[in-house]
């Protein structure tokens, strides 16, 4: 399975269905299952951030608890857009679709950046996550999730 690096927080926020796009500087062709795995590093001061800190603390992570260094969960890669406008509050990504409120929060929404339109997202149950050592882009990693994953698709994605 192509699994993606993503720091925490955000790959947190990922897995708990609070955050239905990644945003990159690049694009990827790779559309189809995609595992998130959690960087080492830790965004402390972002944990404290709202609406982030909250967000969190409803699902009673804060950043002394997140997983680090492991696949966290698995989730579905439905299709890059391209972020054409950015007002500071709001962000239009092609084919103009509107981001707005956490999901814009939660990332990095400049223009030329990638929306990666995350599907069918699902966290890891315990045991504990799958550790895996990070690296940058997309790699291949041999994933048996087996009946570990939590039920629940989603498809009311943060957009109007």
């Amino acid at each position: 399975m192509k699994v993606i690096s993503v720091m925490q927080s955000w790959a947190q926020l990922i897995v708990l269905k609070e955050k239905w796009n990644e945003t990159r500087n690049w694009a990827t062709k790779h559309r189809g299952p995609l595992a998130i795995h959690a960087s080492k590093k830790i965004d402390k001061a972002a944990c404290e951030l709202e609406p982030i800190r909250s967000v969190l603390a409803k699902h009673r992570f804060h950043a002394g608890n997140l997983p680090t260094g492991a696949i966290i969960g698995t989730t579905i890669l439905d299709d890059c857009h391209k972020v054409t406008a950015n007002d500071g509050e709001s962000a239009l990504v092609d084919p103009g679709i509107l981001v707005v409120g956490n999901e814009f929060y939660f990332g990095d929404y400049s223009i030329g950046r990638y929306a990666w339109s995350l599907l069918d997202i699902k966290r890891l149950a315990p045991p504990p996550p799958i550790p895996v050592k990070g690296k940058l882009s997309l790699r291949e990693h041999p994933i048996d999730t087996g009946n570990r994953t939590e039920a629940g698709c989603c498809s009311d994605k943060q957009f109007t």
